[in-house]
């Protein structure tokens, strides 16, 4: 399948059977989800045929595919917010009582039924706009085998989720798969693939390059698969921190109850943040920036003290962002390279309010040699970029002008093994220059190879530093989990060191 002139896949033959789990890896970009789109009847391939139980899947019709037994979940859920569990449920294929009027008491009580069968104890009058992103997206696969789905595939099933929530998923994958149930899933992440894999099927560039039991290939050799070279170091050195103070944070509450923070980011250090789902890296993050107004404290980026609540302020002192949500928050998908990577300094490229393609593109085409973007050019929209060619631009977009402290929330949140690589380069060598850094992430390996320090934080504070030598204990994931969920009383050491 070819997507504008570009080769997208390229004779990709495979088969999936009942009663197995096959990870489909590759980098962003190599086709997965435009495989799953065609498996799934969205996606009218160019060539090739899908075949269901023997029998021919009509090209480009996802109806015939439910039909025959195929649903999807895909990466971005498909539920209705607004609608309550056992409506989504049930959405197309109501119960209705003797009289064609809607049985909202069989539903309900069908639901009920379904969500305990998967170890759920929600309501199914509970709007699904106020689950988290992990329970309504087991109510999707819920609705999805309820109608008779013989094969399941999940895109991205984990992108989202806390690791709590991974690890249900995983065994409501198995108990599927031991139903019967041929199940595809794609992940970036290789512990998932052990978790709950029998088979991985590894796309590089469009092609199919290895289709083997798992218990046959190491996690090298997935990886090795998935970039077409060794991957000698996911983690580069991490340079030393310099001794100015470049950020200060002093007495920040940055929601009602919690407790004020206070710390200082050094030039060229990495100030790592851990903690569970919703413990308060994104509003601790926020508000530093000036996305969320913090109820009292101040911020200072090298000596000059920023206006609360106001990004501009942040700008024009020199602090940069790169927030979580990369598709909502993070660019404009639908602009070009060179439009996204204007946006933060606009002013910088006008005259007389008209904006310099020349200066623009001469400044910017610079800086995103120096990210090693892969692209057609500057003028190629962002949504057809991969995950880790789109986080570059957000990180590059910021080096047009002068950076003395960044605010990193997730880097790496969606990016396949072989793009992390080189945003871990991009940190470092930030770092190295003399950058001051601020990254959250839930991803440990992350926090652990890459910062100076780490905070652990918990209910909206700080509630342990960990200090290089504690992170390079043996121990230090058990010591993080149980500040995290408030399993160690110890105290903290004090953060403005």
């Amino acid at each position: 399948m070819s997507f504008g002139g570009i080769p997208v896949l390229k004779g990709i033959t495979f088969t999936l059977e009942p009663g197995t789990v096959t990870a489909l890896a590759g980098e962003n970009g190599a086709g997965k989800s435009t495989l799953m789109k065609i498996a799934s009847g969205q996606y009218r391939p160019d060539n090739g045929q899908v075949q269901v139980r023997g029998q021919h899947l009509p090209s480009g019709s996802a109806q015939a595919a439910y039909s025959l037994g195929v649903a999807i979940v895909p990466q971005e859920l498909a539920s209705i917010p607004e609608m309550m569990v056992y409506e989504n449920l049930f959405i197309g294929r109501e119960l209705k009582n003797g009289f064609g009027i809607l049985d909202r008491g069989a539903m309900i009580k069908a639901a009920k039924g379904y969500l305990e069968e998967f170890g759920l104890e929600t309501d199914p009058k509970t709007p699904m706009k106020a689950l988290p992103v992990g329970v309504r997206q087991i109510i999707e696969i819920i609705k999805a085998t309820h109608r008779g789905a013989r094969v399941l595939l999940l895109d991205e099933p984990t992108s989202a989720i806390a690791e709590r929530e991974v690890a249900r998923l995983a065994g409501i994958v198995r108990t599927l798969r031991d139903q019967g149930v041929a199940i595809l899933f794609t992940t970036h992440k290789m512990e998932e693939i052990r978790a709950m894999a029998d088979r991985v099927v590894v796309l590089r560039d469009g092609k199919l390059v290895t289709d083997t039991p798992l218990g046959e290939i190491t996690d090298d050799g997935i990886v090795t698969a998935m970039i077409g070279r060794e991957l000698d170091q996911l983690f580069p050195d991490r340079p030393d921190a310099g001794a100015s103070t470049v950020l200060e944070v002093d007495n920040l509450v940055i929601a009602p109850g919690a407790d004020p923070i206070s710390f200082t980011v050094r030039s060229g250090e990495i100030l790592g943040l851990a903690g569970l789902v919703g413990a308060g890296r994104t509003e601790l993050i926020e508000c530093i920036y000036g996305i969320r107004k913090p109820l009292s404290g101040t911020v200072r980026v090298s000596g000059s003290t920023l206006k609360p609540g106001a990004p501009l302020s942040s700008i024009a002192r020199n602090l940069a962002i790169v927030p979580e949500d990369r598709k909502g928050a993070g660019a404009v998908l639908s602009m070009s390279v060179l439009d996204n990577a204007t946006l933060p300094r606009i002013a910088a490229f006008s005259k007389f309010g008209i904006l310099s393609r020349r200066k623009r593109q001469g400044t910017i085409g610079t800086v995103m040699k120096l990210m090693r973007l892969k692209s057609n050019g500057l003028d190629q929209h962002l949504e057809n970029l991969s995950g880790g060619n789109q986080q570059k631009v957000v990180f590059g977009r910021w080096l047009t002008g002068q950076v003395d402290a960044l605010l990193l929330d997730e880097p790496t949140r969606g990016v396949d093994v072989g793009a992390r690589s080189e945003i871990y380069r991009i940190i470092t060598e930030l770092s190295s220059a003399g950058m001051a850094v601020v990254m959250a992430s839930s991803d440990m390996p992350e926090i652990l190879s890459l910062s100076h320090r780490a905070f652990v934080m918990r209910e909206l504070g700080v509630v342990g530093e960990l200090t290089r030598a504690q992170l390079d204990s043996p121990t230090v994931q058990d010591t993080i989990f149980r500040l995290a969920s408030g399993q160690n009383t110890a105290p903290v050491k004090d953060t403005t060191s």
